[in-house]
This record gives C-alpha cells, structure tokens and sequence, in this order.
C-alpha cells in the first residue's frame, strides 16, 4: 500500500473540491489535516506502574512512532495521585506518518469494530475532530493474545480549518465514516 496515498488525493482531489465548495480565492485558504494526536488517559496507573510501559509499547506499535508518557500536574489525595506521576500516554503525529495512520484507521481498523455504524460528527467549534476508540484491539498490529487489559483512546483529528463546517467537508473527504446525521 502506498503510504502517501492520501496525501497525493488530498492534492489532486480533495483540496480542489474544498476550494469549489467554499469558495475560496487562494489555494492557502484550503484547510488542511494538520497532526493527529492519539491520547490514552490511564488513571489505575496509580496502582500499577507495568500500565504505563504497556501502553507506550502498544500505541508506539500501532502509530510507528514512540510515544511518550504524560505525567500529572498536580496531587490529588482522593486518587492517591502524585504531582509528575505517569498517569497517561500520547503520541503526535504529522507528515507521511499521519496520512498513512489515518488510511489504516479509516480502512482497516473502524470497520472491526462490532456494530459499527458510523462516528459522530461533533466537532469541537475550530474545526478538530475527536474521535473515542474504546478497545485497542480493533488494530492489526496488537496481538490480541499477548492483552492484559482492554484500554481505550481518544483520537484527535486537528486541521486548519476555521469552522466545524470546512473540519466536517475535510475529514468526510478523506473518508471518515460520519454517521448521516449532521448536528
């Protein structure tokens, strides 16, 4: 599979299309798909540190790229929650490994999601996107075998553009599977 295939159908038919659509006088106005951010926020790492590093492997396994820790900011004694302890993990990602980590979350990971019928189209009022995934396990790249715990995530899809409206026309163009109903 070509990985910047995406990439050349946003130049050739994607950014047309948006341009035509809204109007736009300059090929700069265009919105474009700018990084994607994958997050996994894990509170019982509190409890047990192993989380953490099973995390990182697993997100860095299905991204291709490392990822890193995320550590708290401040103490919070009803969670037993230390300032800088590692409660989360995230990765970003931009260029040819974000295009090529949407064709493989668009093509192959949604549809094994069971009863998938689409994702909802609430957008976050500048134009972002975020989606939650509730199981790791709907990408090929984890061995279901090797899972001691189901961890969810949440995906953001963050672009240029200036209102819902163009982030909704970006990301229903490059083929997120939105549900018909439009807010």
């Amino acid at each position: 599979m070509d990985t910047a295939s995406l990439k050349k159908e946003y130049a050739t038919r994607i950014a047309p299309a948006l341009k035509s659509q809204f109007g736009y006088k300059s090929s700069m106005q265009v919105p474009v798909l700018e990084k994607i951010v994958i997050n996994q926020g894990l509170g019982q790492a509190v409890a047990d540190k192993k989380i953490i590093e099973t995390a990182i492997n697993e997100l860095t396994t299905i991204t291709g790229q490392k990822a890193v820790a995320t550590l708290s900011k401040k103490d919070i004694s009803n969670f037993k929650l230390r300032k800088k302890m590692p409660i989360g993990v995230r990765v970003t990602l931009r260029r040819e490994k974000m295009y090529e980590f949407m064709e493989r979350f668009i093509r192959v990971a949604l549809p094994r999601i069971r009863d998938f019928k689409g994702i909802d189209s609430k957008f976050d009022g500048r134009g972002n996107y975020t989606v939650g995934i509730e199981e790791q396990i709907i990408f090929p790249e984890i061995n279901i075998d090797s899972i001691t715990k189901l961890l969810g995530m949440n995906i953001t899809f963050v672009t240029s553009a200036k209102t819902d409206e163009e982030g909704y026309a970006l990301l229903k163009e490059f083929g997120l599977p939105f549900k018909n109903i439009k807010k």
